[in-house]
């Protein structure tokens, strides 16, 4: 199974940030120039929060909010989950499962050196069972 390193291996390492004190409409127009569905919220390195898109619905949208005056800081998400490079791609899959979440910062050496998304851990699974069935296929035919 692939492990979170190798996933960040084949996508990349680029980490899309804001400031905590930057305001919501900019957190959604940066997330729309990197395509991306979510950001991490870092005050200089330090990790204090993600904000999303569904945060945006839920806490600005329908609360009836003006997205252009508030600040991140005030809908981010605060509790963060991470996992290592080292954690497996299914552990991944039944941590953002039990948690409801859709993003995972990567965390090495108490520094952030990715961020991981349920597309990216569900395509290393696939990829991995594709991996499998052809592995199998191959040991059935003998090799034809």
């Amino acid at each position: 199974m692939k492990t979170v390193r190798q996933i960040l291996e084949e996508k990349g390492t680029e980490v899309f940030d804001i400031a905590p004190d930057a305001r919501v409409y900019d957190a959604l127009a940066e997330m729309a120039r990197r395509n991306v569905g979510a950001l991490l919220v870092r005050d200089g390195e330090k990790l204090v929060g993600l904000i999303s898109e569904r945060d945006y619905a839920r806490k600005v949208i329908l609360k009836d909010k003006a997205s252009k005056q508030i600040p991140v800081s005030e809908i981010m998400t605060t509790r963060v989950v991470c996992v290592s490079p080292e954690q497996r791609a299914d552990g991944c899959m039944a941590l953002m499962t039990d948690k409801h979440i859709r993003h995972l910062a990567v965390v090495a050496d108490d520094r952030v050196v990715g961020v991981i998304s349920i597309g990216d851990v569900v395509k290393a699974i696939i990829d991995q069972q594709r991996f499998a069935i052809e592995q199998l296929e191959h040991y059935i035919t003998g090799g034809r």
